[in-house]
């Protein structure tokens, strides 16, 4: 079962099913007007999904359009990123010059949730100085939570995964880190692929909480990485239990895997360009890979070992946006 948002207007968007050719698609309303609404209430929105999955199947459903489409959850209540590749997390600290950070429990910050952008929504930033970067990961939507809950009892709370790309803005990223606190002006609105899917909906991809796909990413028109989900120091259930040590978390919380990274990455690629850049560093003494422009465009989707690509691509191209008030005021 593929789950997608059709722009209508509204905040949330049209919740639809898709078929699994990519051909067809139902509408879940009136009984589930957005995915936030039915992830709220699993349970009783899933068989109801699942029936019209059915119905696809079996040849219904309208002409599908996917230039219609916005992120699954175009908004959520929560965005919380984990850091669980500690082959990026020590090329990191090689690319910022920061020292060393224990792995001993999941690396966190709570970013921005109010927007996730579409699949083919351009990126507007307002420099190329500040440093434009992305990041290849995936990601979990996660019904409520209750405090305390075990890494055990989290994976039955995970309910959906989609494929996510998280935005930097690199030159604001060590500053932010020095204070201290987390992230606000490095981490601007991420973008998600067309598709949530079930676990299940990802066979033997879904292993151990984790989503052993390749992402490929490719950068105008060039591999940059084909880097596996498989090598998480943490799975998503431990993810999602660290989340709740000291905190209810609400039904439609996205967890985020980090950038996608594995050992090797000689072969692979990177996931990101500051992964890249500190593989540079280590090789030559600096970097050599400069970070995006405007105009540039980026391509990211996941692929299992049958070539199914459950998520379908994130395509984006990277804008200039004018500051506020730049325009000229009629006279």
């Amino acid at each position: 079962m593929r789950l997608a948002t059709r722009n209508n207007g509204t905040p949330d968007g049209e919740l639809l099913v898709v078929s699994s050719d990519g051909l067809r698609c139902l509408s879940a309303a009136p009984q589930w007007t957005d995915l936030l609404s039915a992830i709220a209430q699993w349970d009783a929105a899933e068989p109801h999904l699942l029936a019209l999955a059915d119905r696809l199947e079996q040849g219904g459903g309208e002409a599908f359009d996917p230039a219609s489409l916005r992120a699954p959850l175009p908004r959520s209540w929560q965005w919380l990123d984990g850091s669980a590749f500690a082959t990026h997390a020590e090329l990191m600290q090689v690319a910022f010059g920061t020292d060393p950070i224990s792995h001993e429990r999941p690396l966190m910050y709570q970013g921005l949730s109010d927007r996730f952008l579409g699949p083919r929504e351009d990126a507007a930033f307002l420099r190329e100085e500040d440093g434009i970067d992305f990041e290849g990961e995936f990601g979990v939507v996660v019904d409520a939570v209750p405090i305390g809950t075990s890494a055990a009892e989290a994976m039955a709370h995970i309910r959906l995964v989609v494929q996510i790309n998280d935005w930097s803005l690199r030159a604001h990223a060590v500053p932010e880190m020095n204070t201290g606190f987390g992230f606000i002006l490095a981490k601007p609105a991420c973008s998600m692929a067309p598709f949530a899917v079930r676990p299940d909906d990802l066979d033997d991809g879904w292993r151990e909480g984790r989503v052993c796909l390749d992402l490929e990413i490719d950068w105008n028109g060039e591999r940059f990485g084909s880097a596996n989900g498989r090598e998480m120091a943490f799975g998503f259930h431990e993810l999602v239990a660290h989340a709740a040590t000291t905190r209810d978390l609400v039904a439609g919380t996205i967890i985020g895997s980090g950038t996608v990274a594995n050992r090797d990455h000689a072969q692979v690629g990177s996931s990101c360009i500051s992964e890249r850049r500190a593989i540079e560093i280590i090789a030559g003494g600096k970097p050599a890979t400069g970070f995006m422009h405007f105009g540039d465009r980026l391509r990211m989707e996941a692929v299992d070992a049958r070539g199914a690509r459950p998520f379908g691509a994130i395509e984006q191209a990277v804008v200039r946006r004018e500051p506020a008030g730049s325009a000229q005021r009629p006279r």
